[in-house]
């Protein structure tokens, strides 16, 4: 009856498994109807298995291996998802580590570029400061000549104003 009902019922298992799931759901029955007749042997009261009941338990048997079934095909399949998550997040990894290997170089090139340009623009800027130092320096002097030229001429000046009265009466006497 089990192997009827059975035949035609989708398992993942080898023909051989299935042929001791049906020998071991006819050992069930038969184990049952044992248990009925002790259970009379010892309280006097009948206790039946049908073969309704025998249907009724290999229906049972076909609804709960298909619950596990699904369930088992629903884990497999977000353990699938999963490991394809992983997969592709260690390509991922993977990818951006090559990736950071060459921003690394490039990095480094680019900071001995810029140490070489601080210290080009470091040079340029005491060389910088050395001719503004001499510049500075000449400035100085030039505005020390400057001001000794003032003076001269303000002692000039005042020699001639001193001087002027004098010529003014030379100019006169000629005249």
């Amino acid at each position: 009856v089990a192997s009827y009902f059975l035949s035609e019922f989708n398992m993942v298992c080898s023909a051989s498994v299935k042929t001791q799931v049906v020998e071991t759901m006819g050992l069930f029955h038969d184990i049952v109807s044992e248990s009925c007749e002790n259970y009379f042997q010892r309280y006097r009261r009948r206790a039946y298995v049908t073969p309704k009941s025998y249907l009724s338990f290999i229906n049972g048997y076909k609804e709960v291996y298909t619950e596990k079934l699904e369930s088992i095909n629903e884990q497999a399949e977000r353990m699938q998802i999963g490991l394809s998550k992983l997969m592709e997040a260690s390509e991922s990894v993977a990818k951006l580590s090559q990736e950071l290997a060459i921003k690394e170089k490039e990095l480094a090139l680019a900071s001995i570029k810029a140490d070489k340009v601080l210290a080009e623009v470091t040079e340029s800027a005491k060389a910088a400061a050395k001719v503004k130092n001499e510049v500075q320096g000449v400035k100085d002097k030039a505005q020390k000549i400057v001001d000794e030229i003032d003076l001269e001429k303000v002692k000039a000046e005042t020699k001639l104003e001193a001087a002027k009265p004098a010529l003014e009466e030379a100019e006169a006497a000629l005249n």
